[in-house]
């Protein structure tokens, strides 16, 4: 399997638009979200996807601070990864915001080979967070492992912490290599 990620612009941000609410679904099971009304996962009351796509028009319109990667197999879209680099990251110099890889390419290596494709783009301190709590095992076994794999000569740091007034799972590591 080839593993890509690559960097969108305004010509395909419509790939990580068409399958962010499969990420917002699977983290629902992980957060206890509930759809609004209109079957949006938004505590708002977003009516349709396309209003709530942009929101995220930001990551568009600041190509040096944030970076919204796509996730490729073979060709094949499997998933984004969206860093943010300061002022939107909390110390460090890049923040991966938001990671995701659909159901059919999971278990197959591709999110640690994304991911690690991801840190190599961007060197310097990184925070990852995720939830902390027992429904949300498999994101915390995936990051632990890849983060201590890719950051295995180098110092990794995992604690609980609270970010924007709730508790995450954070990784702490840097990406220089020697």
């Amino acid at each position: 399997m080839d593993v890509t990620v690559e960097l969108t612009d305004t010509s395909n941000k419509f790939i990580i638009n068409n399958i962010y609410p499969l990420y917002l679904h699977d983290l629902s099971g992980i957060w206890g979200w509930k759809p609004n009304s209109f079957g949006i996962f938004e505590e708002d009351d977003t009516k349709t996807l396309n209003d709530q796509n942009k929101v995220f028009d930001i990551w568009w319109e600041k190509p040096t601070i944030l970076f919204p990667y796509l996730i490729r197999v073979d060709g094949i879209t499997a998933g984004f990864a969206m860093v943010a680099t300061p002022p939107y990251t909390y110390g460090s110099e890049f923040y991966m915001n938001e990671f995701f890889v659909m159901k059919p390419f999971r278990g197959k290596d591709v999110a640690e080979k994304a991911a690690t494709l991801v840190f190599d783009k961007h060197v310097g301190s990184w925070e990852i967070q995720t939830n902390p709590t027992d429904r949300n095992k498999r994101a915390q076994a995936f990051w632990r492992k890849t983060v201590n794999h890719y950051a295995s000569d180098l110092q990794a740091q995992e604690l609980v912490d609270l970010r924007d007034d709730n508790e995450k799972l954070v990784f702490q590591f840097d990406s220089k290599r020697s």
